[in-house]
């Protein structure tokens, strides 16, 4: 996963746009390629910050999921309703925190 900010995604874009210009006349200046892999590079090392911090939040959905789960079934009859729509709300929060790292990985 890649994460660039905007203003490396401005450099980059700039970059791209002088290598393809030299490119067409075959003189590529290494230290354009090598710009755009240190940009590259950054950009993959917060992805994956990133990505390893959604999988923290997901985990921790889970555990509040099976909390959840605990309370309702420990829970007596005039709490029951209270347990059901917290562990709806931590279900509800799991898949959102799901979704979103299934989008982190898949891009």
């Amino acid at each position: 996963m890649y994460s660039y900010t905007r203003a490396e995604s401005r450099e980059r874009g700039r970059l791209f746009r002088k290598g393809l210009r030299q490119s067409l006349a075959d003189n590529v200046d290494p230290t354009v390629v090598r710009k755009i892999e240190a940009i590259d590079q950054s950009a993959a090392e917060r992805g994956q910050r990133e990505l390893n911090a959604l999988h923290g939040v997901r985990d921790g959905d889970q555990q509040a999921v099976a909390q959840a789960k605990a309370a309702v079934r420990t829970a007596s009859r005039e709490d029951k309703a209270a347990a059901r729509q917290a562990l709806r709300d931590a279900e509800q929060q799991l898949r959102r925190s799901e979704r979103a790292v299934n989008r982190a990985e898949n891009s």
